[in-house]
């Protein structure tokens, strides 16, 4: 069996995009696009809507699954009926920043609340820091993304932040862009959930049996050395 990335955004290039970054911790992932909704996730309904599909998909046996949205929707109702393991990548990626005192940057002003929730619990969380133009917008002109949530990190790094998630799966080839410039670490939701499903597959875990990482390499998009 193979692993298996959830795309609930109705974005099928998305998906490959989520796709070539988790391959290169879990190369054989395989990915599943929700059949029906917006192309990104920018509010709560949407949000709602999209958890609903996830916890209601028909899927093959798989090794373990990624939720790869950053509110995680439909997550742990997922969770409950599979026998693999199921991580989402906002909880994921807040259990890797755990321990230093962290922020996210993201384009969804309308998503602050359930981000808040997931972060919250977390010790060490400093808030949501957001960009100001519409996220549909700043998706469709890669440079405009990449300047507005470079000014996001580096509002949170003024206010003491020592790593950023850059919060969104549809984000997450912008933080492999942003990695060289950022002043902190930047951490990648895709790759922190992809490095807890392989280290849980490696320890033989089972549904709901989701063993915190250790702070890993791969969980932080490293700065490129110039």
């Amino acid at each position: 069996m193979t692993p298996l990335l959830m795309n609930p955004n109705a974005n099928v290039a998305t998906t490959e995009a989520m796709l070539q970054i988790a391959r290169q911790i879990l190369p054989d992932i395989t990915g599943w696009t929700a059949p029906k909704g917006p192309q990104m996730i920018v509010d709560e309904a949407a949000l709602t809507a999209a958890g609903r599909q996830v916890a209601e998909a028909q899927l093959p046996r798989v090794a373990g699954i990624i939720v790869s949205a950053f509110g995680d929707p439909g997550r742990a109702e997922l969770a409950a009926r599979m026998v693999c393991p199921v991580i989402g990548i906002g909880a994921a990626s807040a259990r890797a920043a755990g321990g230093r005192r962290f922020a996210v940057a993201t384009t969804t002003p309308s998503l602050s609340g359930p981000i808040d929730a997931l972060m919250t619990p977390v010790a060490g969380y400093l808030g949501c820091y957001l960009t100001q133009d519409d996220p549909l917008a700043l998706m469709a002109h890669p440079a405009r993304l990449d300047a507005a949530l470079a000014g996001a990190v580096a509002r949170a790094t003024e206010d003491g932040a020592e790593v950023v998630i850059i919060g969104g799966g549809p984000l997450g080839e912008a933080a492999e862009r942003l990695s060289a410039s950022s002043p902190v670490p930047l951490i990648s939701p895709i790759r922190a959930a992809c490095v807890e499903l392989r280290d849980a597959l490696l320890s033989g875990a089972s549904a709901g049996a989701i063993r915190v990482p250790r702070k890993e390499a791969s969980t932080t998009v490293r700065k490129s050395k110039n």
